[in-house]
């Protein structure tokens, strides 16, 4: 394992971390790459090895890991959870994003004072230790996706610009029709939504609510699970909504506190994906090491030709500044309040990007042997790839974090 720069933490941080590795190590890693080969149907299919993933870390209680003891969880702190994010990335990227997706729509409504979702969602998730509940982030949309990303934006504001998803008050409850794309990760596997969606037209997507949905409700569908480039141990699919009742109780957050709640999900997802990515820049930095150790060309490991030397000191310093960055907004963010979101988007963009680098290096120094599917740097590169967009492409990030240090920023 790295040596971590922190000189403070506790021997129970150190025995969280090594716990976390081992985990990654012992049941992700090895899962990933068997589901990897799989088609998207079989990956989900009864008696498949994700299944077996989620049970056991179920069983563990990785699902709560940030939830209140009050509710049986460990109530990690901020630090804790970074560490954990890190060795969970580093072990397989779709699978860390799956284990962490499915808590969020029931470590969001167990901020609800209602009863009635706490007795029906919020403790029988605390409770699962077999991975019956499973969660996921409805938030994308065919016709929408970085734009729903962009509070403080004039597109953010535009009555043209609306959800696809809409929840209409009925007497005691919303109405909901619409759908959710098929980059909604643990799309078609869930039982429950934390989705947002629109609520006041004339506001536009800053109209928007956030919904727990039970996915079992009379008109909801879903499409097939998604086939693509990376990360292929996470399911993602479509989800349908044709008039769906939920109790006007379930809108957790309704339109005047739309854009405070959509940027602390964004600094909190953000800065998750920081964190996890930094794992994965150095999941292919650790590949590279090894590899440039064993193979051998003009007599000795590559090793030890210093172009090799060079570039591997490269990547190792952008993985050490990836877990600087990504540790610190974390951190930061998780005892400031409001929110600094943009040090959370640059978390996100700069450790997916560097994952992104340091694996595209590591499989040029695999040579040819990194382009075939027998190296596990080859999936690292499609997975890296994969982050650049997921939850906000970089690009659109990169706006809505500008705008913030334009907005904030005091001479």
């Amino acid at each position: 394992m790295y040596v971590d720069l922190d000189l403070n933490l506790t021997d129970e941080q150190k025995a969280i971390k090594q716990r976390a590795h081992e985990f990654a190590r012992d049941v992700m890693r090895p899962a990933a790459i068997e589901l990897d080969k799989q088609s998207p149907e079989d990956v989900i299919a009864e008696g498949s090895r994700m299944w077996a993933v989620f049970r056991e870390a179920y069983s563990e209680g990785w699902h709560i890991r940030g939830f209140p003891e009050a509710l049986g969880g460990t109530n990690l702190g901020a630090l804790e959870s970074h560490i954990v994010n890190e060795e969970f990335g580093w072990g397989a990227a779709g699978l860390a994003i799956a284990l962490s997706v499915t808590s969020f729509p029931f470590h969001f409504a167990a901020s609800s004072p209602d009863p009635r979702i706490m007795d029906e969602i919020v403790r029988p998730f605390a409770e699962d230790r077999k991975g019956r509940y499973i969660g996921c982030w409805a938030i994308t949309e065919p016709g929408h996706g970085s734009d729903t990303l962009m509070p403080g934006t004039r597109y953010f504001k535009d009555p043209d610009v609306f959800y696809g998803l809409t929840a209409t008050p009925d007497g005691d409850e919303f109405v909901l029709n619409g759908q959710k794309s098929a980059w909604v990760s643990n799309g078609t596997i869930a039982t429950h939504a934390l989705a947002f969606l629109g609520v006041d037209r004339a506001r536009g997507m800053a109209g928007g609510g956030v919904a727990i949905v039970p996915l079992d409700l009379p008109g909801v569908t879903k499409g097939p699970p998604l086939n693509k480039l990376g990360q292929r141990e996470l399911n993602q699919g479509e989800i349908y909504f044709d008039n769906v009742r939920i109790p006007k109780s379930f809108m957790l957050v309704p339109p005047d506190a739309y854009n405070f709640a959509i940027e602390s999900v964004l600094a909190g997802a953000n800065a998750y994906m920081g964190s996890a990515f930094t794992g994965v820049a150095r999941a292919a930095f650790e590949e590279a090491l090894v590899y440039t150790q064993n193979r051998v060309q003009g007599g000795v490991p590559i090793s030890e030709h210093q172009l090799v030397q060079k570039k591997l000191f490269d990547m190792f310093t952008r993985v050490e500044a990836a877990r600087a960055l990504s540790r610190n907004a974390l951190v930061f963010n998780s005892k400031t309040f409001p929110s600094m979101v943009q040090y959370s988007i640059a978390s996100k963009v700069y450790c997916t990007q560097t994952a992104f680098d340091v694996a595209s290096d590591a499989l040029q120094l695999h040579g040819g042997y990194g382009l075939t599917k027998e190296m596990h740097i080859e999936k690292v590169f499609r997975d890296a790839r994969a982050s650049m967009i997921e939850d906000g492409s970089n690009d659109i990030l990169s706006l809505t974090a500008a705008h913030k240090i334009i907005e904030q920023y005091v001479p």
